[in-house]
């Protein structure tokens, strides 16, 4: 999904989240961004966690995970600054080895990438011989190095159902393991070790306390989460489809099962409907701020480059998942 580069759009779309100081302070830094953008023929990705202010002021791309590894693949930009995580970042430079990735803040990483290392696939793999890896996207360029194929929350079961194989190793997200083998006959091997420190914090208890609240309550879940949270929501999906599902509901009332994040950018799509419940955010997408998005750019500062001996091996599995859609 593009997003908005209008300076009055952006005003007016932020006006909705944001404090009349907090958005005066927000608007310079904004408007240089866009200009610093323009000058270095950079292109800004923006994942859904971001706060308004980066989301919607600095973007030219917004979406999950695998729909910006797609506008990584495509642009023609000489910069790429992906305003996620590092993983994400990456990911980019996967993709664009000729091109300039930047990260606003290298600090920004991710419990759950950083549960599992290459050794720990290869011992793995020895544990099961011929047996075909499915790494799910949040994690580093070596574990990639060491997959057949990356997915999303997106795409997961498609990634699944599109190998002949009944038994599957499926890494890191062992929710996310869970959640897929309810959907699939083929045997998920997990990696137990592996959670978002955000989702995990979601139980089924959270959502049957809201529930009683809200006779009208849509429960929206991101499959990070464990079973009991998803079978007790009225879906479970990225956070792409978690869009789409909500614009087809009439539910006035929805609770968003994820990061805190993706409910403050979708008010502003959906003004008529009120965003309710718990709100856990991620310590290290909020990381990225606008002052740190503008440095990154004025300095091109904190590249993200793989080396080409992983890079060369990771690109095979990223490439099938975007294959695959």
């Amino acid at each position: 999904m593009q997003a908005m580069t209008d300076l009055d759009e952006i005003r007016q779309t932020l006006e909705k989240t944001m404090m009349p100081h907090e958005l005066e302070e927000a608007m310079p830094l904004i408007e240089e961004i866009q200009r610093l953008k323009r000058e270095k023929n950079a292109v800004v990705l923006g994942h859904n966690y971001m706060t308004p202010a980066v989301f919607y002021g600095c973007s030219d791309f917004i979406g999950d995970s695998l729909g910006l590894a797609r506008k990584a693949a495509d642009t023609e930009a000489d910069i790429i600054l992906f305003n996620g995580v590092h993983f994400m970042a990456e990911t980019a430079s996967i993709l664009n080895p000729d091109k300039k990735v930047l990260i606003a803040d290298p600090e920004a990483g991710c419990s759950l990438a950083e549960s599992i290392t290459g050794a720990d696939v290869r011992a793995m793999k020895a544990q099961y011989p011929g047996v075909p890896v499915v790494t799910y996207v949040n994690c580093s360029a070596e574990v990639k190095a060491e997959t057949d194929i990356c997915c999303t929350s997106a795409n997961a079961l498609k990634v699944i159902e599109s190998l002949p194989d009944d038994t599957i190793l499926f890494l890191p997200d062992a929710y996310l393991a869970k959640n897929m083998q309810l959907q699939t006959k083929k045997k998920l091997i997990p990696y137990e070790k592996g959670k978002c420190m955000v989702h995990e914090q979601y139980t089924g208890e959270d959502i049957a306390y809201f529930r009683k609240q809200f006779d009208d309550l849509l429960v929206i879940a991101h499959p990070e989460c464990d079973t009991d949270v998803t079978q007790a929501s009225d879906f479970s999906g990225s956070t792409s489809q978690m869009e789409g599902f909500i614009a087809r509901s009439s539910n006035k009332n929805v609770l968003l099962v994820t990061e805190c994040s993706m409910a403050d950018n979708l008010r502003s799509v959906f003004p008529d409907r009120m965003f309710v419940g718990t709100c856990h955010t991620c310590p290290h997408m909020k990381k990225i701020t606008l002052r740190k998005v503008r440095d990154a750019l004025l300095f091109e500062q904190f590249e993200v480059r793989v080396p080409e001996d992983i890079r060369v091996r990771a690109v095979k599995s990223v490439e099938r998942m975007i294959a695959i859609g």
